[in-house]
Parts: structure tokens; sequence; C-alpha cells
């Protein structure tokens, strides 16, 4: 679940690529971008370096990595996973006026609207606004405490006998993702028996799978039950209640939703006073525009 630094710098040598990207829809540690970007730096013709961050946008900053900080030139992401906004989607650049590949942002620039995307979508735009200005307001908490969640989900599952993928040393994962392996291509199964327990996870195709449809993985996230206030001795317990359905095939459908309704009111956003205020803000804002 890490890239091999030294392999594939070799393979950059080798293969002379134009584009370098970073991303996966299985993230458990930070990407090498640095180093990958530092050897490239005085190549001629170097590669454009880019990374998908559809699933981490929410965690960039200095819990987890800051891909321009690093070399990046491009980043995409997706605005409604750990970023928690509407469905949408952004491409940001690093290439500043003069820079190498300055040419390429404008071409990007002119040609993403109208172009390869018909309809900008007004309708959500204002909700990812007020999902933009509550996560500067709140990120720095929300980021720890996604982290904090997610490697203490992962050392409870682990000690709980599931099978956690990922570096142990490294707490299994450094991102809001828990990878468990089902058992070989049971993902679908474990699944399926885990949503008659009230638990929603998808599953995965491990590295060594041939295919999707033979996944060995389920995939985990704990974003959004972080932002309804569970804290880690609280996945600790959904821990414990899922290994049980897991190894054991238990029935834990009226416990997991007695936990579930302990975490009924939403976090890391504005209310009341501040709400209000924000709102106002936007309304000047567009009342001058």
């Amino acid at each position: 679940y890490r890239i091999d630094v030294n392999r594939t710098l070799e393979l950059i040598d080798q293969h002379r690529p134009q584009l370098i990207i970073f991303g996966k829809s299985m993230v458990l540690h930070p990407e090498p971008v640095r180093e990958i970007a530092d050897y490239i730096a005085n190549w001629k013709d170097r590669p454009l370096v880019m990374y998908d961050m559809a699933h981490v946008l929410g965690l960039v900053g200095p819990h987890f990595q800051d891909p321009f900080q690093e070399g990046a030139d491009l980043v995409t992401g997706s605005t409604h996973k750990t970023f928690f906004g509407p469905q949408r989607g952004i491409v940001a650049s690093n290439m500043a006026e003069g820079s190498f590949y300055h040419s390429l942002w404008e071409k990007i620039e002119s040609e993403a609207f109208p172009g390869a995307v018909s309809n900008h979508h007004l309708g959500t735009l204002l909700g990812l606004l007020g999902a933009t200005y509550e996560m500067l307001g709140f990120k720095d908490d929300y980021q720890q405490q996604v982290i904090a969640n997610a490697r203490a989900f992962a050392r409870a599952l682990h000690v709980n006998k599931v099978s956690v993928q990922g570096d142990a040393s490294l707490g299994f994962t450094q991102t809001h993702q828990v990878i468990v392996r089902a058992g070989r291509a049971k993902g679908p199964e474990v699944a399926h028996r885990l949503e008659l327990n009230n638990v929603v996870a998808n599953y995965q195709a491990l590295p060594m799978d041939n295919s999707f449809s033979d996944a060995s993985g389920i995939r985990l996230g704990v974003q959004e039950m972080t932002r309804f206030g569970m804290k880690e001795d609280d996945f600790e317990r959904l821990a414990v209640l899922m290994s049980d359905i897991i190894i054991r095939d238990a029935d834990r459908a009226d416990e997991v939703a007695s936990l579930r309704r302990e975490f009924l009111e939403m976090g890391y956003c504005f209310s009341g006073s501040r709400a209000e205020s924000t709102i106002g803000t936007l309304q000047d804002a567009f009342l001058r525009g």
C-alpha cells in the first residue's frame, strides 16, 4: 500500500514519462510526491506531476500532506468525501505565470468550461462555498480527529482478530481509510453481511486480486461519523461489533443501531450566531457582485 520509491525512480529513468500521476482508491499513507518531484526537478523536459486527491482532499495540510508544497504541479479532487461538501470536483494548479507548465494551465482553464464540462451546476456551488467556509474554520481539529479515529479503529479491529491492511508500524493508516481483508473473493459477501447489520461499507479489490469481481477486501472510512461526534473509544466499540459480524457471522444489527443513535448532531459546522454571520457575509458578497 506504499510506493516503492527506488523502483519508481528506476521506472521513471527507463520510460521518461511526460506525466506522473499519484492517486488510488485505497489511500492509507502519504504519497512520495517530494521524493519524485525532487528527482526530476532539474530535467530539461521534466514530467508534469499530478496528484489525484479524490479521497483525501479534506486532509490536505500538515496532518497528512500538502502536495503543492512538496512539488506537485496539478491537484484534482472530489469535494464530497473527506472534504465535506456536495458532489463536485476541482482542478487546481501550482503553475504561476512564467513557470514551466503555465501554458498548459491556460489551456486547462480555457477548455474546462465550456468544453469538457457542459454545465457548472450553480445549484450545488453555494453548498460548496458553505462547506469551504466550514472546512477553513474547523479543518485543524477535524483532520486530526479523523486520522486519530481511523488509527484507533484499525488498531481495535486488529486486536479483535480482523485482518487489517496497511503498515502496522504506522498504525495501519494515516488517512481516514481502514482496509480489511475479508478473505479470498469474500468482499461482496462480507459487505452484504455488514449492511444487514447496519454498517454500510463497500467491497474492494486488493492489490493481489485478479479483478473487482474477485474482491477480497472491505474499504471503510471514518470521516462521516467523525463529523457526527464519534471519538477513538467509540470506534473501538464499533470495531468489537464489526469483528463479531465479520469473523463469527453474529447478528449485531440492534447494537450497531443503538451505537448510531448516540451520535445525531453534526459537528465541525457553523451553527447559531456564527452561522448567521457567515450567511450574512455571503449575502453581502453576492449583492456586491
